[in-house]
């Protein structure tokens, strides 16, 4: 299932896994300590050709519509790790909740490295 499904007296509305992953992915960059959103080599050479993808986050969602998010993250140097994983997670949450109405059910935060800031 690529994306979300929902259905009104108007139709159908759709939210695509990349729509989940952009969220996921601005959310993510906005707490103080991340460097970036983990990359790999597919998006690390589109990000060299001035495009942005976010495909390094993986999305699932179960047939009863609970979301799943995998992100991978860049920490600053310097930077309490678990504090910063816990903050992502958290606004992470916050913003899928607001922008989408979809049930979480784990936000897994995979730190891949540490650079200076």
């Amino acid at each position: 299932m690529d994306r979300d499904e929902s259905r009104n007296e108007l139709g159908v509305l759709r939210i695509h896994k990349n729509v989940i992953s952009s969220i996921s992915s601005i959310a993510a960059t906005e707490i103080d300590g991340v460097k970036k959103v983990g990359s790999d080599l597919r998006s690390g050479f589109m990000e060299l050709l001035g495009k942005k993808i976010f495909s390094s986050i993986k999305v699932e969602i179960s047939k009863n519509e609970e979301v799943k998010v995998e992100i991978p993250l860049i920490v600053k140097y310097g930077y309490n790790i678990p504090e910063v994983a816990g903050r992502v997670q958290e606004n992470v949450r916050l913003a899928l909740e607001k922008m989408s109405n979809l049930l979480i059910k784990e936000i897994n935060v995979n730190v891949q490295g540490i650079e200076r800031g």
